[in-house]
């Protein structure tokens, strides 16, 4: 059978700006394809491309006969007043023919999708407008509009942008058992590593300018870096060949005409390779460093017992949280579950309900908010991070303004650009940079991660575990939560309350036991008795061994960490991969070693909460 779809020498441009030339793939039954790249690599353009809403500059798309295609784009459009049920049932019946029979059946199908895709609960019904709907709810619309079409090829554009952490896991299931293939843009590693059959990064600096790599993105991982490895020592190698051709022709050497014309000429096409290559082999990130402002006390905030509701639905009630220099706390959970809530209440935007929140004298925050609010859509890129003069203070010294805003991958024509006309990645990318400038002793970011590409969120993940303060972070991108925080303040979809857990794989064991739970029919009444236990618990006085135990227990948390990255160097060295003896007895005082630090974090989360 050909494949659904066949890209042959595909190339677009924008003005003077190439996007992409010279793309050639195919796309097969089933496959699931996530589609990788920097930031303004054409991504969107290319899915636009294969939806047929753009047309290519060069090149072709062929596909086999009578394939369907669907597209969910990055922001969903709307016909203006359109409800969820109208949108959904105009996706039914442009799958079928006309008739009264078929009019039944796009009825039931709409129907189905609605109740599947969770648009008849939680605070939704059929005929609400789409203009009062969240980001999120509106994404929900616009992929149940597409999958009641039967795509035989379906098309998502940072599907995972403006959802909750539970829809994307809803999404991931929803996508691994789906009989259509799929081409999804995202940079949500997790999502990758679960979903991908194979990665297509769109990016300059691979041969082409397109990687495919079968298999999901740990496959990925290990290609890129074996493919940038060879260029760079390919280059490294014709530079050396380059440098000894030089200095023959400079020597003059007496030889026929006929031969030194063909080494000049060999040595024009070596130093066009390396040029080449060196394009391909520079990678440009954004350059993010958050400034801490001094020295901080020990207890920069504290909150004890604090609660909050509205409308007679409490969010989080008896919620003890103490933060001081070097705490990376992440809140997750569902949209509307209260973590936007929580971080105004210990910011002192609102009032808690119930109980106290401390403030260090002089606490500076720096805050990264979701909506972006704070970014002026008419002011210029310069006037954001500097509104007057033409330099910035960072860390004591000054800098040119153009020379900060390099730093986080802006063009010197784009100084004087909108703000407006930035794309999504440009406006974080911005926002990062103006606060960047705030000294802080406390870093807030709310959803962080929205639009940025991979380089920037690895470069995001280093600059904060540099940074000295503390550190509140909500993002539905579960590895960089993982990665940047040490323990996590998990909501429940039930408003059953916060439950402190010490890490990303906690937080699946606790979700998929809740899950079981309901799925078995337990009472309400017992779920909530064993959601308050823990709260019960936190709130009683410790005994003096268990103040000795928690006062101790943090230098025994750092010295099983080490005892378990001692073990793991072990079990890399050669003379250990090649004694498999050695290896098992290793492999299991790894298992006993990662057991312990889980436990010693599970106490230490009983005994601090």
């Amino acid at each position: 059978m050909p494949p659904l779809v066949a890209a042959q020498r595909l190339g677009k441009a924008f003005g003077a700006r190439a996007l992409f030339s010279g793309l050639s793939f195919g796309i097969e039954e089933g496959e699931r394809i996530g589609l990788i790249g920097p930031n303004g690599a054409g991504k969107s353009t290319l899915l636009s491309i294969l939806a047929g809403e753009t047309a290519p500059d060069d090149g072709s798309v062929v596909f086999r006969g009578g394939v369907s295609v669907g597209l969910v784009p990055q922001v969903p459009r709307f016909a203006e007043g359109a409800t969820v049920r109208s949108v959904v049932l105009e996706g039914a019946l442009s799958h079928v023919s006309h008739g009264e029979e078929v009019a039944w059946e796009a009825e039931l199908k709409t129907d189905e999708a609605l109740a599947k895709l969770s648009l008849t609960t939680g605070g939704i019904g059929p005929d609400s407008p789409l203009s009062t709907l969240s980001g999120g709810q509106r994404k929900r619309v616009a992929l149940a509009r597409e999958l009641v079409r039967q795509p035989d090829l379906l098309l998502l554009d940072e599907p995972t942008n403006h959802l909750d952490v539970e829809s994307i896991v809803w999404l991931e299931e929803l996508l691994s058992r789906a009989p259509f293939a799929t081409v999804t843009v995202t940079h949500d590693r997790l999502f990758l590593t679960r979903v991908a059959t194979r990665i297509l990064e769109l990016d300059r600096r691979n041969p082409g300018g397109l990687l495919s790599v079968p298999g999901g993105f740990p496959k990925w991982l290990e290609a890129k870096e074996a493919l940038l490895a060879a260029q760079e020592s390919r280059e490294s190698s014709l530079r050396n060949v380059l440098r000894r051709e030089t200095e023959w022709l400079r020597r003059g050497p007496k030889a026929r005409a006929t031969k030194q014309k063909a080494r000049i000429e060999r040595a024009g096409e070596l130093a066009d390779e390396i040029e080449t290559l060196a394009d391909r082999n520079v990678s440009r990130t954004a350059k993010l460093d958050f400034s801490g402002a001094g020295r901080a006390p020990k207890r920069l905030l504290v909150a004890e017992g604090i609660s909050k509701g509205y409308g007679g639905r409490t969010l989080f009630s008896g919620l003890d949280l103490l933060l001081g220099p070097g705490s990376r706390v992440g809140l997750i959970g569902p949209n509307g579950c209260g973590k936007s809530t929580l971080l105004r209440v210990l910011l002192g935007a609102e009032r808690p309900d119930a109980g106290t929140v401390t403030h260090a004298d002089g606490l500076s925050v720096a805050h990264f908010e979701q909506g972006r609010e704070s970014l002026d859509p008419d002011a210029t890129v310069r006037e954001t991070v500097c509104p007057e003069g033409d330099q910035v203070e960072y860390r004591g010294r000054f800098i040119h303004v153009r020379s900060w805003l390099d730093r986080f991958l802006f063009a010197q024509e784009q100084a004087e650009m909108k703000v407006a006309r930035l794309s999504g990645g440009e406006q974080a990318r911005l926002l990062m940079a103006r606060l960047m400038l705030r000294p802080a002793q406390l870093l807030v970011l709310d959803e962080p991660t929205n639009d940025l590409d991979l380089a920037t969120l690895n470069v995001l993940e280093e600059s904060l575990a540099e940074f000295p303060g503390a550190l509140l972070l909500v993002s539905h991108d579960r590895a960089f939560l993982d990665r940047a925080t040490d323990a996590l303040l998990a909501f429940d979809a039930e408003g059953s309350g916060v439950t402190p857990l010490a890490g990303l794989d906690q937080w699946e064991r606790w979700r998929k036991e809740r899950r079981e739970a309901a799925a078995k029919g337990a009472p309400r009444e017992r779920e909530a008795e064993r959601a308050a236990a823990p709260a019960k618990t936190a709130k009683r006085r410790l005994g003096y061994l268990e103040q000795r135990e928690l006062d101790g227990i943090e230098p025994r948390i750092l010295a099983a960490e080490e005892r378990l990255s001692a073990l793991k160097v072990d079990c890399e060295k050669p003379e250990v991969v090649s004694d498999g003896p050695r290896l098992v007895a290793l492999a299991r005082e790894i298992e006993a070693a990662q057991a312990e630090v889980d436990r010693l974090y599970a106490r230490w989360a009983e005994l601090s909460g």
